[in-house]
């Protein structure tokens, strides 16, 4: 039974301001106006206004006699009930800063790791942009409300039937040493289904602490039955230096990390049998595993490739540039993947 619906409402890296990193969501079950939440706040409002141009019925069928100027993209941001951040660089809370003092509805909280809740008053300052924030709950004068997530293993409910555990991955580095991005595991509470949803990463083979690994051991026991679906970023097209990746992902990159992934669920289902045997078996290392033990690995898991940078020179849209670029090096590997491309204005059962 499908858990999930998401909206696609942009999807690259930039340097297209018109599609940046924004998702809206909600359990499958429910309608969309019992509430949304907004996932990444790169693109919004406007993005949003030229999808339901094309797809009126993106949310949908509206009555024949409705008036269309009584549903707008301002009346769906004003069902978003909470906004769930990776991190706070532009391309990822630019509508959320633009649209603060216009959206509508209820009280909204932003949440995100302590370190992103703090960018991002750097920018609700009064400077940069007017104080239009609070972490206090209790005060009237706010219409949004920061709500800290913490690296701890635990799974916190952010909106009904739904809880989040976030994790750390490294986006690079800056002048202060490693930057810290989010990794979402998302679940759905009434079936326990999840996906994952990963903020900018770069890979381990280059981070200084790698962090990748511990998100896919999380992950691995629980694929393909309660895990299926994973968003992740691949900035770059293939061949694109090692050094010029700034806390990105590129196709070879992307593929060393679905190889890891693969790994790590045969090491549990072996730790499983292992442990449904009588006799015990040894430990089995990573590095002592054949490709052949990886085949079909992952078959049953979707990936969905993200955040691609445009450089507006190529015919094709560059995500799927990139998709094919993906599916190219994955193809010896025959970890049985499903590597799919997120598009604007997609709508995604999950």
């Amino acid at each position: 039974m499908p858990a999930f619906d998401l909206i696609v409402v942009g999807s690259g890296g930039g340097p297209d301001e018109t599609n940046l990193s924004g998702y809206l969501l909600k359990p499958y079950e429910a309608a969309w106006d019992d509430g949304i939440i907004a996932l990444e706040a790169g693109s919004g409002l406007g993005a949003l206004r030229h999808i339901m141009k094309r797809d009126p019925n993106i949310f949908g069928e509206r009555p024949t006699d409705a008036n269309p100027a009584s549903f707008t993209p301002l009346t769906v941001y004003s069902n978003v009930k909470c906004f769930l951040l990776t991190h706070a660089h532009l391309d990822h809370i630019g509508s959320l800063v633009m649209a603060a003092g216009t959206l509508g509805g209820a009280r909204k909280r932003i949440y995100g790791s302590s370190q992103t809740l703090r960018d991002l008053e750097t920018v609700f300052s009064g400077r940069v942009w007017p104080k239009l924030a609070t972490y206090d709950e209790n005060n009237p004068l706010f219409r949004l409300v920061y709500h800290a997530l913490h690296a701890d293993g635990k799974y916190e409910v952010i909106f009904p039937d739904i809880s989040v555990r976030i994790m750390t991955v490294s986006h690079g580095m800056n002048d202060s040493g490693q930057y810290d991005g989010a990794c979402f595991f998302i679940r759905h509470d009434p079936t326990q289904h999840e996906f994952i949803f990963f903020g900018d990463v770069e890979p381990d083979t280059l981070s200084v602490k790698p962090k990748n690994i511990t998100v896919w051991r999380a992950a691995a026991p629980k694929i393909p039955h309660v895990i299926s679906t994973i968003f992740i970023e691949c900035s770059y097209q293939a061949g694109r230096p090692d050094g010029e990746l700034w806390g990105h992902l590129s196709p070879v990159h992307l593929v060393q990390e679905l190889v890891t992934l693969a790994t790590e669920v045969v090491i549990a289902r072996n730790a499983r049998k292992s442990r449904s045997s009588s006799r015990p078996r040894k430990k089995q290392r990573k590095n002592s595993m054949s490709p052949e033990a990886l085949h079909g690995a992952l078959e049953g898991v979707r990936v969905y490739i993200m955040h691609c940078k445009e450089h507006f020179s190529t015919e094709r849209p560059i995500n799927h540039v990139i998709g094919d670029q993906c599916r190219e090096l994955l193809a010896p590997h025959q970890l049985g993947v499903e590597l799919l491309t997120a598009d604007q204005g997609m709508k995604i059962v999950i």
